[in-house]
């Protein structure tokens, strides 16, 4: 569960990318001799995402791979931040983040699934791991989704911290207003 407290503190919610965002599978095929990769990621964790605009909450994906693929998805989504960073250095990379930000380590939600993610979480305020999480980065989390990655655990993320945080039914009403729907 997250608490009010820990959730009205958060003002980005990182994401790891492959295992939390995607199902941890990548297609990769030679077409016309080049490499073309293909990933598969979950509308509901996209719609997620998009509830959060004007929340006071941003989003940024934090990824130990470079991939064209996580590039095109976070377009489309209008993912303010990418770090995409082939050394898995995500660590370096957040710091380099907050700085820029202004902010501290206890505004950040950090969902991740695997090692590469632990320096991260471990330095998070609110720390959350995936149901596919291996067992060293469960053991480092305040929450734990029910969701596997790639199936839905981001939108469980934000639906959790919007009702924390008592702002879910406003950000619907936004996003159904936005859509040319009511609210009622």
């Amino acid at each position: 569960m997250i608490t009010p407290e820990k959730a009205k503190a958060i003002r980005l919610l990182a994401l790891d990318v492959d295992g939390v965002l995607t199902d941890n599978g990548i297609w990769v095929a030679p077409i016309e001799g080049d490499r073309v990769e293909f990933k598969r990621f979950d509308i509901q964790d996209g719609l997620g995402m998009v509830l959060l605009r004007g929340t006071g909450i941003e989003v940024a994906w934090v990824s130990g791979r470079h991939s064209e693929s996580t590039e095109l998805r976070a377009r489309e989504l209008r993912i303010p931040i990418l770090i995409q960073d082939s050394g898995a250095r995500k660590l370096p990379a957040m710091e380099k983040l907050l700085a820029e930000k202004g902010l501290e380590w206890d505004q950040v939600a950090y969902v991740g699934d695997d090692i590469a993610d632990l320096p991260v979480l471990r330095r998070a305020g609110l720390p959350i791991a995936v149901a596919n999480g291996c067992p060293e980065v469960q053991a480092s989390a305040a929450f734990v989704t029910a969701a596997r990655g790639g199936s839905g655990a981001v939108r469980e993320v934000v639906v959790a911290l919007l009702k924390a945080r008592g702002e879910w039914d406003a950000a619907v009403r936004r996003y159904l207003e936005h859509c040319g729907g009511t609210a009622a």
